[in-house]
């Protein structure tokens, strides 16, 4: 999976407003993935909006069209390391960042985002659409 972007929940619901300039950069890449994490991000946010239906209508059909990676005990492995160096450093992120953190590593994907924290992440290759 090397080279491909995993795109941050961030990323994804600005997708799902119409950001122009995400839809341009990911009909431009290699290929995109998205973090099994995010999907149940994005399910919480669906289930507690107002537009719940058309959320989740969003969220099928970005499911159908892409690949989702999913955790396992070796990104668990990774998530306890990444964890343990943000604490050595005393700059703690969202948990579950700290999980699509961990995917990219395991799978050396560059993490697609909009969230600045993710930069605390030691050897992480970020890119901000």
């Amino acid at each position: 999976m090397s080279g491909e972007f995993l795109l941050d929940t961030s990323i994804i619901i600005d997708l799902f407003a119409g950001d122009q300039q995400i839809v341009m950069q990911i009909e431009q890449a290699q290929a995109v993935l998205i973090p099994s994490i995010a999907i149940g991000e994005l399910y919480y946010g669906a289930f507690k909006s107002v537009r719940r239906e058309e959320n989740l209508e969003q969220i099928t059909q970005l499911i159908a069209e892409n690949t989702i990676v999913i955790s396992d005990a070796v990104t668990g492995r990774w998530y306890g390391v990444i964890k343990d160096e943000l604490r050595r450093i005393g700059r703690m992120i969202p948990e579950n960042d700290i999980w699509i953190a961990a995917i990219a590593r395991q799978h050396h994907l560059v993490v697609v985002t909009r969230d600045k924290h993710f930069g605390a992440v030691f050897d992480l290759d970020i890119v901000m659409w």
